[in-house]
């Protein structure tokens, strides 16, 4: 198995999503890794968890990332958090993202679930990645 990209593919999904001029405007450049200190801004998108399957072969190590995104808002509606989920699924779904460590072969959608919380409102998104390393098995 290779948990080896999983660094990589983190890092361009990160630089695609805050790379994206929408994105950002929609969420003020709120897009996080790991909150930062203090209050958190009305609406942002954190990096979630993810489950990796090894998917190597004989000629490489290669993984199934299952990841997912999350919109946080505070606001009593879905819209804009629905607006701000479906640009990420615009930037992401499909997308050939350029890695530091082997290549992705596939990055598509694979569901989402928009709920309530005490906070405001909450939308996870997540994805199915396909990666190859280049050092073989």
């Amino acid at each position: 198995m290779s948990y080896g990209i999983t660094a990589a593919l983190q890092a361009a999904i990160y630089t695609a999503l805050t790379g994206d001029a929408a994105l950002t405007t929609l969420v003020d450049g709120a897009v996080f890794d790991a909150l930062p200190p203090g209050p958190v801004p009305s609406i942002y998108v954190s990096l979630g968890p993810e489950r990796v399957r090894d998917r190597s072969d004989k000629l490489a190590g290669g993984a199934q990332h299952d990841l997912s995104l999350t919109v946080t808002s505070d606001q009593a509606g879905f819209q804009t958090a629905k607006e701000v989920a479906a640009r990420i699924s615009d930037v992401l779904d499909g997308a050939d993202l350029a890695l530091s460590r082997g290549r992705l072969t596939s990055l598509l959608f694979t569901r989402a679930r928009a709920r309530r919380t005490r906070a405001g409102r909450e939308i996870e998104i997540w994805f199915r990645a396909f990666v190859d390393d280049a050092a073989p098995v």
